[in-house]
Parts: C-alpha cells; structure tokens; sequence
C-alpha cells in the first residue's frame, strides 16, 4: 500500500467534503441579498444555521492533514499564501460575526449592514477558494529550497480569477438546491427558479473553464490520455449536473441536493487526477514541485497517522450525520431563530 497517494486520496476527499457542506452555506450566504424582506432572510440564514460552523471542521481537519502527512507543501502554501490566507480567515471570521450579531438588534439599518457582510464575506470565501485552486493548477513560482518565490498579485492571474468565479456560480447552484429543499410556500416558490438560473450560471463558467484549462494547461488531461477510463470521471460529472434540473422539474429536491454533492465530488476527483502527483506544481521551473513523494512526512508517521484517522474519521461522520439527521426537515421560525 502505498501511504502516499492513500494520504493524498484523504486530504482531497476532506477538501471534497468541506466543498459540499459549507459549499451551500456559502451559496446561500452569496444569494442572501436577493432577497428583501426581513422574514425571508431570517428563513434563509436559519436553513443553515445549525450547521454551518459544523462544517467548518472540514477544512480545519484537512488543513492539520496536509500539515503532518505533507509538511513541506504545507509550509510553503501557509507562508506563500499568507495574505490570500489571512483574507480567507478575516472573511471566515466576519461571515460568522455577521450571523451571530445580525438579530442582537431590531433596527432596520442594523440588520441590512450584517446582511451585506454575511453575503459579501460568503462571495470572497468561494473566490479566494477558487483562486487557489486555479493557482494549483496553473502553477506557482517556487525558489530551489522549495519557498514561494512570487507575490500576492501575482497570484491574481486571469485564468485563478477564472476558477474563483467559476466557484462562486457552483457554490450559488448548490446553495440554491439546498435553500429549495429546505424551505416551503411562498419562499420554496420564489426560490425554485433560482436553481435553473445559477445552473446556467455554473455551466457557462464551468465550459469556459474546461476549454481554458485544456488550452493553456494541457498538463491537467495527461493521465486522461493514459487512462482512458478516467474520462468515466467526467461523464459521470456531466450526468450529476444533467440530473439536476430533471429532479428539480419533478419535485424530488433531495435528489437534486445528492446530484449537485456528487458534481462537486467529481469535480474535485478531476482536479486530482490532474495535478497528480503533484501538490504545489513549480512554474516555471518544474523541478522545484512539490510532489506527494518529495513533501511527505516518514513512511511511520504516514502510517501511525492512518490508524487515528481510520479511529477518527468515523466521528467526524458521526458528528455530521448526526447533526444534520436533528435538524432535517424544512426551516421554520420561532424565538430560538436567528
């Protein structure tokens, strides 16, 4: 077994998880001022109210995974991205501020200003997300030693931009499906056309995506062409995203919820496949890369690390399930409500 590309396989499925758990909680908070009364924005930020800093823990849980099993790659993303990061925590920080504070006070003036926060630090959360993702697959400059050798602007390029936005339009997909799932009357209707427009949205940017990456990072397609049964990884994505619209049209909005979770997993299943072995690609010297062989921690901590997942993990799902099991059902208000 080889504890590399088993602990690789790990820390993208904690990244996947991360991506569909708080993935609506972003695309709700980026759909949030759609809305203007008082009472629906009630009901929008308790639909994900008693979930969303629960699913947090993923990113922090594949954050401490990438740091013992690959503390080079670890090291080099933490202080080379360190602004991007910062952003990222201060915009964390302020969606969270903005939930708990947005109903201390009845005034009008009070609720709009939180409002905006939740909803605009929501939007910068998915695109910083995607930015750095786009930045992993375009590559990054990277001294001999293995240390960032760019700047944050530079970090700030056209196709990262691409990917972030692209993010953005798949986070408000899914937030969409999961606000018409839970929610019902007049705001369940509202709300159902929402899912046909943000799936535009993402299908637009997500061709637009593909056609850029295959075009200018032909790198990303290799191990398609040696593995021609991978490409099953895309068809399967392309039939999760066809799937939605049809089991929105029928009324089955949990199904619609399973599809859009399993278009992000495939989603993430491409860009790993892609960038393998690699984790932080060195551009434009390849050499300096940082790869899952070169990044990672001894062959005995690997394994000693897989034993407390393999004891752990099945706590986190727990945790999870559990929560989200307490609270299924569709949002109703009351005085406990945000």
């Amino acid at each position: 077994m080889d504890l590399n590309i088993v602990w690789f396989l790990l820390i993208g499925i904690l990244l996947a998880g991360y991506a569909v758990l708080d993935g609506f909680d972003l695309g709700v908070g980026t759909l949030h001022l759609l809305t203007k009364s008082d009472k629906e924005r009630r009901i929008m930020i308790n639909a994900i109210g008693p979930v969303w800093d629960g699913n947090e823990v993923w990113l922090v849980t594949s954050g401490g995974a990438l740091f013992a099993a690959f503390p080079e790659a670890y090291s080099t993303v933490f202080s080379g991205f360190y602004n991007a990061l910062m952003l990222l925590l201060f915009a964390l920080i302020f969606r969270a501020v903005a939930i708990e504070f947005r109903s201390k006070q009845p005034m009008k003036w009070w609720r709009n200003m939180w409002d905006v926060a939740f909803s605009l630090a929501s939007f910068f959360i998915a695109l910083l997300a995607g930015v750095a993702l786009g930045n992993i697959v375009t590559g990054v400059p990277l001294a001999h030693d293995k240390e960032f050798a760019g700047s944050f602007l530079g970090l700030l390029r056209p196709y990262p931009i691409l990917v972030g936005i692209t993010t953005v339009a798949l986070f408000m997909m899914h937030g969409a499906i999961y606000l018409v799932m839970k929610t019902e009357g007049e705001m369940h209707n509202k709300i159902r056309p929402w899912v046909n427009n943000t799936i535009i949205f993402f299908v637009i940017c997500y061709a637009t995506t593909t056609m850029a990456t295959l075009i200018y990072f032909p790198h990303m397609a290799i191990h398609f062409k040696e593995y021609p049964v991978l490409f099953l990884v895309a068809f399967l994505n392309m039939l999760a995203v066809a799937n939605i619209p049809r089991e929105i049209y029928h009324g089955r909005d949990f199904n619609a919820f399973l599809s859009s979770c399993a278009n992000i997993f495939a989603l993430f299943a491409l860009f790993a496949i892609g960038i393998f072995p690699n984790i932080v690609i060195s551009e434009p010297n390849l050499a300096n890369s940082l790869t899952i062989y070169n990044a990672a921690s001894s062959q005995k901590t690997l394994l000693i690390m897989l034993i407390v997942a393999i004891i752990g993990f099945p706590f986190v799902i727990g945790y999870t399930a559990s929560i989200y099991w307490i609270f299924r059902g569709k949002v109703k208000l009351d005085t406990t409500s945000y």
